[in-house]
């Protein structure tokens, strides 16, 4: 999907400005924050923290990490807020994590810093041919 058409709710654009504005990313100065929305509905936040040591962890893997700690295993939505009007479209390593947990419904919206969407993505798009559990015979 290249279009953004999927309006985008004012109290989730507030609580991703906050989860962002939150991060810890003294060395890229690069704050990023997101919000993953389980099939249940439940909303996990998570911001990208950074370390000395430069291995960090993204806001995207933050936030999957918040979801399965409540017990949850499926995506319906992942969103991504970056710092400018860019794209801050998710790593590889969390295009794969995503991959984990996602659906063929998953959609992943990637806002700008205002919260206006940019673009969206269903996962074929994000990361096509994508390897997952149904290739080592899971799920």
């Amino acid at each position: 999907m290249n279009t953004a058409t999927t309006a985008i709710d004012a109290n989730l654009v507030t609580e991703l400005i906050s989860v962002r504005d939150r991060a810890y990313a003294p060395y890229s100065n690069h704050p990023v924050g997101a919000l993953v929305e389980s099939e249940s509905a439940r909303r996990y936040a998570g911001a990208n923290v950074e370390t000395a040591h430069y291995k960090g962890i993204c806001a995207e893997a933050s936030a999957i990490a918040a979801m399965v700690s409540a017990g949850e295993r499926r995506l319906q939505r992942v969103y991504v807020i970056g710092p400018g009007e860019h794209l801050c479209t998710p790593c590889g390593d969390c295009r794969q994590r995503i991959r984990e947990f996602a659906t063929v419904d998953t959609r992943i919206l990637v806002l700008d810093a205002q919260g206006r969407l940019l673009r969206e993505y269903d996962m074929e798009a994000l990361l096509p041919d994508a390897f997952g559990p149904e290739n080592l015979g899971k799920r």
